[in-house]
């Protein structure tokens, strides 16, 4: 495999694990956000016979979760391409090094 070919294939692998940990992350913040607005709207009516209404706990919580999990995913994309960048410069001088000695 070139020099070439292994830096994009790093990179793809290091965007598609950003992907699904952006997908994990913002999935169990909102798991989390459901389980907490049953709870809520539950122990609201049992003790004033009133509801809860589901937007003002998920409307919150789809904007949170965003955030933290475009900031997650958008850290492992800039540390993965700042050490690929890193091995990448690192490659090409040991291969101008062997070329020119051999």
């Amino acid at each position: 495999m070139t020099g070439g070919r292994k830096t994009i294939t790093a990179v793809v692998l290091w965007l598609v694990f950003a992907f699904a940990v952006w997908n994990v992350i913002f999935d169990r913040i909102l798991v989390l956000a459901g389980r907490r607005y049953v709870h809520d709207a539950a122990l609201l009516f049992r003790t004033s016979h009133r509801y809860l209404r589901i937007d003002d706990v998920m409307r919150p919580a789809v904007g949170h979760a965003v955030r933290v999990a475009s900031v997650s995913a958008g850290a492992i994309v800039v540390v993965a391409m700042v050490a690929i960048g890193l091995a990448a410069d690192r490659d090409a001088r040991r291969r101008r090094r062997e070329s020119s000695s051999g």
